[in-house]
């Protein structure tokens, strides 16, 4: 049982954010399970790396609760936020980057690969930390911190699997 703790938590995640569906975006229930969320995804990884319970299937959960709690997070926020249509074209050319490092890893790798690189994390922690910020800080500036932190990831990313290191 201690070996699938941290798998547990991730699914709590998958349960969370589909309560969050529910949950009025900027209230406080949309804020308390929000972070409850980000709270699974900080202590997931160190809890399976703590009980040496890391797996190939835990890592795949992960980056499927973690796709879920964004996708759900998109759901709620974008019907009340106005993105400048410049900072699209920088997002849908960072997907584009991120694509083709995926296209990339799979050539080289035979698999699909996800690198937690530092400035992915950073990157998740800045995406993470957006809905709080649209409260006190206008949402072209919070996006303009993001799109530069994550177009550096995706590009360190792309090189990362060009050159084989293992992050």
């Amino acid at each position: 049982m201690k070996k699938q703790i941290a798998n547990l938590i991730t699914s709590c995640r998958i349960l969370l954010s589909i309560i969050l569906l529910f949950c009025p975006v900027f209230s406080a229930c949309f804020y308390g399970i929000y972070l409850l969320c980000g709270f699974t995804d900080m202590i997931d990884g160190t809890i399976a790396r703590k009980t040496n319970s890391v797996s190939e299937f835990g890592a795949r959960l992960d980056t499927t609760s973690d796709f879920l709690f964004f996708a759900v997070t998109l759901i709620k926020l974008m019907p009340v936020i106005h993105i400048p249509k410049w900072i699209w074209v920088w997002i849908v050319i960072i997907a584009i980057i991120k694509i083709f490092n995926v296209i990339l890893g799979f050539i080289y790798k035979k698999k699909l690969i996800s690198l937690h690189t530092v400035m992915n994390k950073i990157t998740g922690l800045l995406l993470f930390l957006l809905p709080p910020s649209l409260q006190f800080v206008e949402i072209k500036y919070s996006l303009t911190a993001v799109c530069i932190v994550a177009t550096f990831s995706a590009i360190q990313e792309g090189y990362y699997i060009r050159t084989g290191q293992e992050v």
